[in-house]
């Protein structure tokens, strides 16, 4: 498989299962707009969906319960799925699969870590060149559930670091753990939050304005902004 020349350049949202899917939703109530919108597995069976990844084999789904109480959601997905789900391996119950690009992804960009399916999204994202991917739903802890931690989110952070290394811009919601982006800006740079006056590090075209809370948001007033720690409405990180 070689890249798609359609996707090189594009913005793409990507829907995992997490809590800040929420703020998709609430982009597309404020007029935000995507080139396609990409979906992690039961994800696809909410939002409109250009392309699933799927990196299990259709098998855990249709032959088993593994899956738990997204077993039916997934067996009904990719029987009627009409747009490309990526996959480990072809199965004739999933018309629409498509074997995932492995050899061609993990040789393009130098790495063969992928221990989850999201990172398998975004290392297909760099792959094909996308110039910005934002991120909900993708949350793997939760702030106010010590038990609560899905694995991959060091591979998944792994793999946003390759993407801004590469200067595709990663949108992350705000209400995700992801890079701690849940965490007030007057708390993100260590050491500096002990301070009387603590600095905070925003991102604004292309740059960071860092220095006291107080003095950015009165630089961000000047310019219409201002320090989102609300969430309402979200808008991704930018950076």
């Amino acid at each position: 498989m070689k890249p798609i020349k359609s996707l090189e350049g594009k913005r793409v949202a990507i829907i995992g299962l997490g809590l800040s899917q929420v703020d998709y939703a609430i982009g597309l109530q404020n007029g935000r707009t995507w080139d396609e919108t990409w979906t992690i597995n039961a994800a696809a069976g909410v939002y409109k969906t250009d392309r699933l990844f799927m990196l299990d084999p259709a098998s855990r789904f249709f032959d088993s319960t593994d899956a738990g109480r997204q077993t039916s959601v997934m067996t009904r997905v990719l029987a009627e799925a009409k747009h490309p789900t990526y996959t480990c391996e072809l199965d004739p119950r999933v018309p629409k699969a498509v074997e995932y690009p492995l050899q061609e992804v993990c040789n393009a960009t130098k790495c063969a870590y992928l221990n989850t399916t999201v990172a398998y999204t975004l290392a297909f994202a760099m792959w094909n060149k996308v110039a910005a991917v934002d991120l909900f739903g993708i949350d793997f802890s939760y702030s106010k559930n010590l038990h609560l931690a899905e694995a991959g989110r060091a591979c998944v952070e792994f793999w946003i670091s390759k993407m801004m290394e590469a200067g595709i811009i990663v949108g992350i919601s705000g209400r995700s753990t992801i890079l701690d982006m849940n965490v007030p800006a007057s708390n993100k740079l260590y050491g500096y939050h002990r301070l009387k006056k603590p600095l905070v590090a925003i991102p604004h075209e292309g740059n960071f304005i860092i220095g006291p809370y107080a003095e950015i948001n009165e630089q961000l007033a000047a310019k219409g902004l201002k320090i989102n720690e609300d969430l309402a409405p979200p808008e991704p990180y930018k950076g």
